[in-house]
């Protein structure tokens, strides 16, 4: 199966120590409120009005800076998952939030043109959340998993994009002193460091002292932001059609959570401490609104989003087997249609995982059949999602004219990222010329708006590359290298670029040519600003970097 759309689930290289340190340390250092989970006192910290400077020490550019750098980090780590189907799902909540808090003025043009206001997943089975500096929020499968509707994950995507958009963490360092700015970048930098130098006693040393700085800086949010966040969250979810009750919902279920022995699994409960005072002001709030009611019938698609992320977010055997256990159990049939139709979805993308095709294939064509049959058998996105897995199941057993078949017939290429995936991936298993020149089209017409996406820049490498393109290939190449995070490399296959074009030969493009030259450039520039940073903050060099 190519390596850009990457369908089933397999088993991961274990994860090193460090990198899950690093992740657990920036979800607790920069969500909200782990001072107040250890029963600190709040900062006093002034809520500015809309508009007012947040800090003169942390400034737009240096925030855009620090997540950027943070960001490249944490897409080397293989917890992070691009899985196109899911990332789809979860950008249909994100983008109308962020679309509504746009209308509602909380972005302004500043932070619309340096911010990517990015949502992202990271392959953990706890329930967790976390904002980052810059625009960046991630959700850990675990989360997913646990909600019931759309409007309670919407929710949580609002209340940490409140975070963003009120900029508590300038906010934070604006409070707390001078050289705040300075430690917040030299702990994340050693953060990062002991990440790359694979040892666990380092890593555990720079989490040590960044909790150490944090108390001192109060980078943590206080109650007030917490609360302001609830409130901003709750009028963009509003805005955005979601229905406000979904966040009385997750409390609720949050708040259940909390009563019992937690044991590690439920990481928010301490970064986004539910006080009585905050549940009841959400009730309250919840209530005060004009769509305030009962939750409706969750749609369901989100049912499918949700079985995939419990199978996605444990690809070990054992937990593959088990899951596999619900397309036969049964009990099944007294379950409600949504509940059913994940467990078959469940089922199947188990079996997958484990290879196991033939009853992947049963418990795809079982959800098919128990669509059609009932009384939602006109749900469009609940049967695309099942006919999306049963053209990666075709692509994966090897039999790619049924695939195109399925393409054809359930419209799967629609524009979206997925069905875009879906298209190279079942190009590249095809071979024929033209199906390989449509796909090269599309891709290049998206990364031209998307230019970080890694998976659309490999698929075009591999397309361009099969259609007799190799200045094209390399340069998506260096460009899915560059949007991982990895410059060194992406120059790298930029350099081998411009050898290709200065020795011609068949296939070579001099404007293609002239965009490697200019890109190197963009590039170099890029990353001795990058070890310039590196050096201000007391970093060591990368390995291997040396400036140009």
């Amino acid at each position: 199966m190519p390596a850009c759309c990457p369908p089933l689930p397999n088993r991961p290289q274990r994860r090193p120590r460090p990198q899950r340190l690093l992740c657990a340390a920036l979800a607790l250092l920069l969500s909200a409120g782990s001072l107040q989970a250890q029963g600190l006192p709040p900062s006093p910290v002034r809520l500015p009005a809309l508009g007012e400077s947040a800090s003169d020490e942390f400034n737009l550019n240096q925030e855009k800076r620090i997540g950027e750098q943070v960001m490249r980090e944490i897409r080397r780590d293989p917890a992070y998952l691009d899985d196109p189907q899911l990332l789809d799902y979860l950008q249909s909540l994100w983008a109308p939030l962020v679309r509504t808090a746009r209308q509602h003025g909380d972005i302004d043009a500043d932070t619309e043109r340096l911010f990517p206001y990015e949502a992202f997943l990271v392959r953990d089975r706890s329930v967790n959340a976390f904002a980052l500096p810059g625009g960046y929020v991630g959700v850990h499968l675990g989360l997913i998993a646990i909600t019931s509707t759309p409007d309670e994950l919407a929710s949580v995507l609002a209340h940490e994009l409140a975070h963003i958009t009120r900029r508590h963490i300038a906010r934070s360092v604006a409070a707390s002193s001078r050289n705040s700015t300075l430690g917040l970048a030299a702990m994340l930098l050693g953060l990062l460091v002991a990440s790359r130098a694979g040892s666990p006693d380092m890593a555990q040393a720079a989490i040590m002292g960044g909790q150490a700085a944090v108390l001192q800086a109060q980078l943590n949010f206080s109650r007030d932001m917490e609360r302001e966040a609830d409130r901003n969250g709750l009028a963009t979810m509003a805005g955005a059609g979601f229905a406000p009750a979904g966040m009385s919902a997750m409390f609720d279920r949050l708040d259940g959570a909390s009563r019992l022995n937690d044991s590690g699994a439920y990481p928010y409960l301490r970064s986004h401490p539910l006080t009585v005072d905050r549940i009841g002001e959400a009730r309250q709030m919840v209530q005060a609104t004009a769509q305030a009611g009962s939750l409706p019938p969750p749609p369901l698609l989100h049912g499918l989003m949700q079985a995939r992320a419990r199978v996605l977010m444990d690809p070990g055997v054992q937990a593959l087997r088990k899951l596999q256990d619900f397309d036969t159990r049964g009990t099944m049939a007294q379950l409600p249609l949504s509940d059913r139709l994940g467990g078959l979805y469940a089922g199947a993308l188990a079996s997958a995982g484990l290879r196991d095709f033939d009853r992947a294939d049963r418990a795809v064509r079982a959800a098919l059949d128990l669509l059609a049959a009932s009384p939602q058998r006109s749900d469009a996105p609940a049967r695309r999602a099942l006919a999306h897995l049963a053209v990666q199941l075709a692509l994966a057993r090897g039999q790619p004219a049924e695939a195109g078949a399925l393409l054809a017939a359930e419209g799967l290429v629609d524009g979206g990222r997925s069905g875009l995936l879906l298209q190279a991936a079942w190009s590249l298993a095809d071979g024929g010329e033209a199906p390989l020149r449509r796909s090269v089209e599309a891709l290049h017409t998206w990364v031209t708006g998307q230019r970080d996406d890694a998976a659309a820049w490999q698929a075009l490498a591999q397309a361009a590359g099969r259609l007799g393109q190799p200045l094209r290939s390399v340069r998506a190449e260096a460009e899915a290298q560059a949007a991982l995070g990895n410059l060194s490399g992406a120059i790298d296959r930029l350099r081998a670029g411009q050898l290709m074009a200065r020795r011609g030969g068949v296939g070579m493009d001099f404007i293609e040519a002239s965009v490697i030259d200019a890109r190197l450039r963009d590039l170099q520039a890029q990353r001795r600003q990058l070890l310039a940073d590196e050096r201000r903050a007391g970093e060591r060099p990368r390995g291997g970097d040396a400036p140009e």
